[in-house]
């Protein structure tokens, strides 16, 4: 006899339903986390001054002189 032959099928669609809940509301809370990610990469894009913008650069400058 197994488990779920075990368990009335009231109880099994209770855990099932539960089990449905909690894999939801952790994807919400993976994409909340993913969103203020992406928001705090943009602000501190936004944030640069010019001189870390004029590091992070793949150009050479002195070629340009």
């Amino acid at each position: 006899m197994t488990l779920n032959q075990r368990i009335s099928p009231d109880v099994l669609e209770k855990l099932k339903q539960t089990s449905k809940a909690l894999k939801d509301e952790e994807a919400k809370k993976q994409a909340e986390a993913r969103e203020q990610e992406r928001q705090r990469r943009l602000e501190k894009e936004k944030n640069k001054s010019f001189e870390d913008l004029l590091n992070e650069s793949t150009l050479d400058w002195k070629s340009y002189k």
